[in-house]
């Protein structure tokens, strides 16, 4: 009911009368006086006038499943948020909830991890309500190999939010699913999958923005960052989770239409902050230096080693570092 009201005063130009609201959900003025109240109590602050209705003057920065339904697009790959003030992960959350069933497009939001985790077990650290903590369950039907390309596809439309949302700003894609702003990390991506030999039975990925973060540890403030830090300004975190679903949206489907890359390899290479740069890939069977060309329809990153070689490296098998920095 909540996220209903909330989308229908988001929406309107200006004043909405109760009256047209309870004629819009088939609900009671008490019912929409009650969902309006709850409304205030989380940091919504509302003009009413007589005569005239209830129009919001102020939105609180907060990403709870109200909030976040209300600024869905029809048609959206997300169709159910799950939220939690705290939990251990996100992403154990939704395998949890997969297990029991939850369904494709559910999305799970938390104000604070306890136990968030990046790439190779790596911890991700992140402030209450400053960032961006949520996974993503879906439950495609494709061959588990290529289910890592949905990790380049949340990349993607991980950047182009936040290009988005901070207007005249620009982010770029280490690859395969870094997104750095200034040279730093703001943003990590964490993909797991639940599959049988030759069927996905759901993947989850897992997403942490440093949006309004403050400050970092010692040891990862050299290479990690915000987009406060970075821009300058404070951005809304719900704003950026709904232009996230409806890019991942038309990434994710042109992917399951052709089951490969293809309709956004040159979208993804144009951001891409190791394109045309030296870097050294951390191969367990034999490491080596190149320089960055781009990826393919399947996600590999084109290395030129100098040598007439053109090797192409599969993510998730592999590190890639900046000769030069972090990019």
């Amino acid at each position: 009911m909540k996220a209903e009201v909330l989308k229908i005063l988001r929406n309107a130009p200006g004043y909405v009368s109760g009256q047209s609201v309870c004629s819009a959900l088939g609900v009671s003025r008490t019912a929409v006086w009650k969902a309006v109240s709850q409304l205030k109590e989380e940091g919504y602050e509302f003009d009413a006038v007589s005569n005239r209705g209830y129009r919001i003057v102020k939105y609180p920065d907060i990403v709870t499943e109200a909030e976040i339904m209300s600024r869905l697009d029809e048609g959206d790959i997300v169709e159910h948020v799950v939220y939690f003030d705290s939990t251990d992960s996100t992403n154990n959350q939704a395998k949890l909830y997969a297990e029991k069933g939850a369904a494709h497009g559910t999305l799970f939001v938390a104000g604070q991890q306890t136990a968030g985790r990046g790439r190779r077990g790596r911890q991700w650290v992140a402030g209450p309500d400053s960032g961006i903590l949520m996974t993503l369950l879906l439950r495609p039907q494709i061959d588990p190999p290529a289910a890592s390309m949905l990790t380049l596809v949340a990349a993607m439309a991980v950047a182009e939010a936040v290009s988005e949302e901070c207007i005249g700003s620009e982010c770029r894609i280490k690859w395969p699913n870094d997104i750095v702003a200034g040279g730093k990390k703001i943003c990590g991506i964490l993909t797991e999958m639940s599959a049988e030999t030759d069927w996905v039975n759901y993947v989850v990925i897992g997403i942490g923005i440093n949006v309004n973060t403050q400050d970092f540890p010692e040891e990862i403030r050299q290479t990690a960052s915000s987009l406060l830090l970075e821009y300058g300004h404070r951005v809304g975190r719900s704003g950026i989770i709904a232009s996230f679903s409806k890019h991942f949206t038309k990434h994710y489907n042109d992917f399951i239409k052709e089951t490969s890359l293809a309709g956004m390899v040159d979208s993804y290479n144009a951001i891409l902050a190791n394109a045309g740069r030296e870097v050294r890939i951390e191969d367990p069977a034999g490491g080596f230096t190149g320089r960055a060309i781009g990826i393919d329809e399947t996600g590999a990153l084109k290395v030129d080693r100098g040598d007439g070689i053109i090797s192409s490296v599969i993510a998730g098998e592999v590190s890639v570092r900046g000769l030069y920095g972090y990019v």
